[in-house]
């Protein structure tokens, strides 16, 4: 997925969960921040961001005209840009499955369909495989500790429920999968946050143990762009 309009700039503050405080050529701005989770480790001040203008933020009633999208972040091999947009995932998913590129089965699925409803849910994406129907969940994951992505950085309810209902349609004869978008290179396992949300963490074993996939990949991320790009080991134990 690729970004128009994209600027550098450097963080200063956030206020609140849906503002930032940026500084873009030397002048002090304000932008959406397209992410509710804390980003406590990423948004330090000094740090250098990305943010996309939106030239038409007037009449299409925007408060603000920018977006915060992305953020420089130190890494053993030097900076790495990590994507804080929490719907890129979900769009990044959907051009994986239709382009078929370094997808963990073969041949490239069909019918791909977003925002599906399946019992008291409604997941990202379905699809058929081999005619087979499949029901896919994606969570995007920015949290980085020591090169082990983890998700999620806040207590989720509403994950729970997900994989819940996974399991259920598992158990119905769907295949069924979910897809933890992690929004940066350079990371080596991924892990659930049982510190943060021990709940998740236990839900998450019990889809697999009830048939749902459980994968998670990390991606291409420049300063206007994120590509979903290779499988990264799952660890629930």
């Amino acid at each position: 997925m690729f970004y128009p309009n994209i600027k550098t700039a450097v963080f200063l503050s956030r206020p609140n969960r849906f503002l930032a405080h940026v500084q873009l050529d030397g002048t002090e701005v304000v932008c959406h921040v397209k992410n509710t989770g804390r980003l406590k480790e990423l948004l330090l001040p000094g740090t250098p961001v990305t943010i996309q203008h939106h030239p038409d933020a007037a009449s299409q009633g925007r408060k603000t005209e920018y977006s915060l999208i992305g953020v420089s972040k130190a890494a053993p091999s030097g900076p790495v840009w990590v994507n804080i947009d929490s719907q890129a995932p979900n769009q990044a998913a959907y051009e994986w499955l239709t382009t078929g590129d370094g997808l963990p089965f073969c041949p490239r699925p069909q019918n791909v369909r977003r925002e599906v409803r399946y019992g008291q849910s409604r997941f990202d994406l379905s699809f058929t495989d081999c005619r087979t129907p499949w029901l896919m969940e994606v969570k995007g994951v920015t949290l980085d500790v020591n090169g082990t992505a983890m998700f999620p950085d806040a207590p989720t309810e509403r994950g729970i429920k997900h994989l819940d209902e996974l399991a259920e349609a598992s158990k119905a004869g769907y295949q069924t999968a979910v897809l933890f978008v992690i929004q940066m290179k350079g990371i080596r396992a991924f892990f659930p946050n049982r510190t943060t949300h021990p709940e998740f963490a236990d839900a998450l074993l019990r889809a697999r143990k009830s048939g749902v996939h459980i994968w998670a990949y990390d991606c291409t991320v420049t300063e206007n762009s994120m590509k979903i790009d290779k499988p990264v080991p799952v660890i629930l134990s």
